[in-house]
């Protein structure tokens, strides 16, 4: 399975140049033989979070045009995260569509950011974020949800052998990032698809950093800063392997856990 990952700056609060970004590269890993290609997070409006109710998809405008791609050219987009209107409020949402146009996923991010306000614009997700592509299983989360490995735990329970993170993560913690990702990967025993995106907005800069772990814990791919499309291959069959090897799973303790287990 050949994966695309687009790493790239994001217009702030400027949708209309992110979406032909976004086609350019999609295009791009489409002509390059891409079957699953992923965007970074937040990538319609970047985190202009006090215009949203300007700026967020109210409309279905992503959700249309990542259908009618994945359709068109056959291939599958994990389309990072945008921001959007709906049920009264503003969510940080992730939306897949499969390479014959079906919409298979609509996850929120479950975990808000408080020290880029996003407990003061965006509501809580309350899905769990698995979908399936050709028959496997598959998991997506956003960004500061990969500091919760319950989270991401329930995902690999539930079946997903490949775990997807959109993200804005700044570059003053990028070696955050690296850790708990290969952290996550290995944990959980499934490969770990996550795009960061890179530049700067009025209040952070952005690091990069986009990779692909496999189960056992080894990088595949590192884009350090670079803008563009990074390019590796995976195969499921890594994951059942690794999970032989280590059963992990098998040896969980669940009713343990909830005997010591307290809110904070």
């Amino acid at each position: 399975m050949k994966i695309a990952c687009v790493q790239m700056d994001i217009a702030f609060g400027d949708p209309e140049t992110n979406f032909q970004r976004v086609k350019n590269y999609l295009e791009e890993a489409a002509e390059n033989g891409a079957e699953i290609i992923v965007l970074p997070e937040m990538w319609n409006t970047g985190y202009a979070l006090t215009q949203l109710e300007e700026l967020a998809d109210g409309n279905s405008r992503t959700v249309d045009f990542l259908r009618k791609f994945a359709k068109d050219r056959g291939v599958h987009v994990v389309g990072g995260s945008v921001s959007t209107k709906k049920d009264g409020g503003f969510y940080n949402t992730m939306y897949v569509a499969d390479s014959t146009g079906e919409l298979v996923s609509e996850y929120d991010k479950a975990h808000r950011f408080g020290l880029m306000d996003e407990h003061i614009h965006l509501e809580e997700g309350e899905s769990l974020g698995t979908f399936k592509l050709d028959g496997e299983t598959y998991g997506g989360v956003i960004c500061y949800d990969i500091r919760f490995p319950e989270w991401l735990r329930a995902q690999a329970l539930n079946g997903a052998k490949a775990i997807f993170v959109p993200a804005e993560w700044p570059a003053a913690r990028i070696d955050h990032w690296r850790t708990l990702l290969q952290a996550r990967a290995i944990e959980n025993q499934c490969f770990i698809i996550a795009v960061n995106r890179i530049g700067s907005d009025p209040k952070n800069e952005f690091g990069g950093h986009s990779m692909v772990i496999a189960p056992w814990g080894e990088v595949r791919m590192n884009m350090a800063q670079d803008e563009g499309i990074g390019y590796t291959e995976i195969d499921l069959s890594e994951v059942d392997e690794v999970r032989g090897r280590i059963p992990v799973f098998d040896d969980r303790r669940v009713e343990l856990y909830k005997k010591f287990e307290k809110a904070h």
